[in-house]
């Protein structure tokens, strides 16, 4: 691994155990070149990885600090294989809410019957929840289920974890999931709920996720503001050297 990134990965976690605060200048380039024995390009490189994860900002005359949001961006950062929800990924650092916009059980459409491997004539939940995180809106989340599958959702449910559902009290383990990540225009409910407006960009991620025994039982797609929210991939490289 590069040197940049190998303390680009440091000073992330430094961040992210609160080691720097947002009220205190970040150490200068000089500094953390003395600090990790090397030079203030190799430094530079790493402020950047930083600045364009938005962990970092610099203020004109004053010098370089930590965003004060930084440590929900490092706890928001999902890795691509992670299969988990919104109240085990935050929940325990940050207040977690539901809002229910839309709660209805229905038959399935063919794009429904597909994804989740199941007959027109099985029922399905059909949901869409404003995930709030501090009191600020996160992400919104549309989510198909089977009710065979996934039996006794409900409100109290919807407005706490499902996936806790699923693995608490239902006593399931989540196996794997397909999905696809891109960036798409806001819709209405984006501008409704996440506080978007026209231009700005929305990462949608969506899935179809797995129980270990194979059977699928979420089709979905979840939506974040363009500053709620990042995915992260680890590529192993096979190559020799």
């Amino acid at each position: 691994m590069a040197k940049y990134i190998e303390i680009a990965n440091i000073l992330r976690t430094d961040i992210s155990n609160h080691k720097y605060s947002d009220q205190d200048p970040f150490p200068d380039q000089k500094t953390l070149a003395k600090i990790f024995a090397t030079s203030r390009m190799t430094i530079q490189k790493s402020l950047n990885i930083l600045s364009a994860e938005g962990l970092i900002h610099s203020k004109q005359g004053s010098g370089t600090f930590v965003s004060k949001n930084a440590d929900l961006i490092v706890q928001t950062d999902l890795g691509v294989d992670q299969y988990v929800g919104t109240t085990s990924l935050l929940g325990n650092k940050h207040v977690v809410e539901s809002q229910i916009i839309k709660f209805l059980i229905r038959y399935p459409d063919n794009a429904e019957q597909e994804a989740l491997n199941i007959s027109e004539k099985e029922l399905l939940y059909d949901i869409i929840r404003l995930r709030i995180v501090d009191k600020e809106p996160y992400a919104l989340e549309y989510s198909k289920m089977p009710v065979k599958v996934i039996p006794g959702i409900s409100d109290e449910v919807l407005k706490k974890s499902v996936y806790h559902y699923i693995q608490s009290d239902l006593g399931f383990r989540i196996g794997s999931a397909f999905r696809k990540i891109g960036a798409v225009k806001p819709d209405n409910y984006d501008k409704m709920f996440l506080n978007c407006v026209d231009g700005d960009p929305v990462l949608e991620v969506s899935q179809t996720v797995y129980l270990d025994n194979g059977i699928a039982f979420e089709f979905s797609r979840t939506r974040h503001r363009y500053d709620k929210g990042n995915v992260t991939v680890f590529v192993k490289s096979n190559l020799e050297r």
